[in-house]
């Protein structure tokens, strides 16, 4: 599943559900999909959010992989802080213009 986040702030940002839900609930809201944060508390849920992700455990350093492992070409592992950037800007742009956020599962038209 895909949750793609709306404003007249901020372009649309498109999450993996999981993530989505997870980002959500630290920003204190019950992580439903369609849903909508108002203007006026946008605010505080940024600063939850952000308190949240400050205080989420930080991901583990892999050990170094001996040559010729079968996993040489995975990725690295990407980190809730990272992956929560995205929203975070378009939280920040819509608490400064006082604009509504809204979000529902799927990705956005093309």
């Amino acid at each position: 599943m895909l949750v793609t986040f709306h404003t007249d702030a901020w372009s649309s940002i498109t999450i993996f559900g999981d993530v989505a839900v997870t980002l959500l609930k630290m920003a204190g809201h019950s992580g439903t999909a369609p849903s909508t944060m108002r203007a006026a508390d946008i605010a505080p849920a940024l600063a939850r959010l952000k308190q949240a992700l400050a205080a989420a455990p930080k991901e583990e350093k892999k050990p170094p992989v001996r040559a010729g492992a079968e996993d040489d070409d995975a990725p690295p592992p990407v980190g809730i802080g990272l992956r929560a950037y995205p929203l975070i800007q378009l939280l920040a742009a819509a608490a400064a213009q006082e604009c509504d956020v809204m979000w529902e599962a799927g990705a956005p038209p093309v």
